[in-house]
């Protein structure tokens, strides 16, 4: 019996088989090998993004923010772990992973109800906090991946429109670790716009707080105020309004202004935007080279300007509708330096009823002042008093048209740049802050057509059968040479 053992195992096909057994067995054992190697790997270079929407994409801004943490932040997930969403759990796997100094613990709510009375959080819920500022924030999931509520009353089920992962957690850990908190006065009693609720989700995502201000009822604008926002007034502002927002910038004061359809003419804001160099044009502008589409009133403007007006603008996309135009001039006083960050190419005209003006115009401006003041510091050891002169900067931000924030302009080209360009021209009258805010990802499906193909997409549809038809070729080639 053994010897016909033997025999069995010397005849070619037991040996050809036992080669290929081995074959088998070491292939099973390298990729068992390499499984346990790269599920050591970080999250953020096992996972690859291949969403449609590229939700689990981190921006630049999201990972020098996180490169340079130097306080330790912790992500209590009050949830529990094995049924929260998916995507949630991946992008917060990716996104921790770029930091050292990031801690997540999951606490699961129905085993330890009591932690969510203790941190007043509901379940969830992600509580972001720093030790080292005392200071703590909650990102809910349902503030990650937004649903148009909407669509309940259209379709009959609501349906989820946004994934707003990274702008969330990058504005909760800029909270948590940063001291600085900006607050923001808008104007009103002339016809004001009204901010957009992407508009006011972003000034929230930078630490920025709202708060409203009739100039004719007050008597000076509020020491807390970082910056005066007036948006789009129909109405001109009276000469006392005027004399105010004058003494407000000789202290030191920010001012922005965008520029909207005014009812009558505005000759005291004319005056007061004049007296800083910018001097607005009558009429619409249209452009005849940057246009979309061949409507010379939707137009391109081209972007320039320093770094802060321009960080994070990949395109430099940005779509102005039915814009008013204005031209630089010599300022009231040699201390301000005006310049622009949007403008018209040469061939664009001021349009009114009677006149088309043909010229360069600027679409966005910058007036900026050193305001000098003197301290005075008295020491009890000594009868005399020492001054001391320290400077201060004014400035006044001008754009054109308030379609740069409209959300009819924004939602309708979401890879417009407008709001990008907004929060930049926010952000650059502070040198403290840094645009951190993160628009959210479409979660609106994106059908296989030649106008939304992916790369996977193209590779199945031409990739692959042009590869099979060169392949065909080589071999109908050669058989016709043999």
């Amino acid at each position: 019996m053994l010897e016909k053992i033997k025999h069995i195992f010397k005849s070619k096909t037991s040996r050809n088989g036992s080669y290929s057994v081995g074959m088998i067995a070491l292939v099973v054992c390298i990729v068992v090998v390499l499984n346990l190697i790269v599920g050591q790997l970080p999250e953020n270079i096992r996972n690859i993004d291949i969403s449609d929407n590229k939700i689990y994409e981190i921006s630049d801004t999201s990972k020098k923010i996180l490169k340079d943490l130097d306080k330790d932040i912790t992500f209590q997930v009050f949830a529990k772990k094995s049924s929260a969403d998916e995507r949630i759990k991946t992008f917060l796997e990716k996104y921790t992973a770029l930091s050292g100094k990031i801690k997540v613990e999951w606490i699961d709510p129905v085993l330890h109800p009591s932690e969510l009375t203790e941190n007043n959080v509901e379940s969830d819920t992600i509580l972001i906090s720093c030790e080292d500022t005392g200071k703590s924030t909650t990102v809910a999931f349902r503030d990650i991946i937004v649903v148009d509520e909407y669509s309940y009353y259209t379709t009959g089920s609501a349906t989820e429109s946004e994934f707003d992962g990274e702008g969330q957690f990058t504005s909760a850990v800029n909270y948590v670790t940063s001291d600085a908190t900006k607050k923001i006065y808008y104007t009103s009693g002339h016809g004001e716009s009204t901010f957009s609720t992407s508009v006011s989700d972003l000034l929230d995502k930078n630490n920025m707080t709202e708060e409203e201000l009739n100039l004719l009822m007050a008597e000076k604008i509020p020491k807390d105020c970082d910056l005066l926002f007036m948006f789009a007034p129909s109405k001109d502002i009276t000469e006392d309004e005027k004399t105010l927002l004058t003494d407000y910038m000789s202290d030191g004061g920010k001012v922005f202004v965008i520029l909207g359809e005014s009812e009558d003419a505005t000759p005291n804001l004319d005056a007061f935007l004049t007296e800083y160099g910018i001097e607005p044009e009558n009429g619409y502008i249209a452009d005849m080279q940057r246009n979309y589409q061949g409507n010379y009133y939707y137009i391109f403007p081209q972007i320039s300007g320093s770094q802060e007006m321009t960080e994070g603008l990949t395109s430099d996309m940005v779509l102005l509708i039915n814009a008013h135009g204005f031209t630089l001039t010599d300022p009231a006083r040699d201390t301000i330096n005006v310049s622009s960050f949007m403008s018209t190419s040469s061939d664009a005209y001021a349009v009114t009823q009677e006149d088309q003006k043909q010229g360069t115009y600027m679409l966005g401006a910058v007036a900026t002042e050193e305001i000098a003041s003197e301290e005075t510091d008295t020491s009890e050891e000594s009868d005399t008093s020492e001054e001391s002169d320290t400077s201060d900067e004014s400035r006044l931000t001008v754009i054109s048209a308030d379609s740069l924030i409209d959300s009819q302009v924004t939602d309708a080209f979401p890879t417009l740049e407008n709001l990008d360009l907004f929060m930049n021209a926010i952000s650059a009258n502070f040198d403290d802050v840094e645009n951190v805010a993160i628009e959210p990802k479409s979660l609106e499906v994106t059908y296989n057509t030649m106008q939304h193909a992916g790369v996977i997409s193209l590779l199945v549809i031409f990739g692959i059968p042009f590869i099979i038809l060169v392949y065909g070729f080589a071999c109908w080639w050669k058989r016709r040479k043999a």
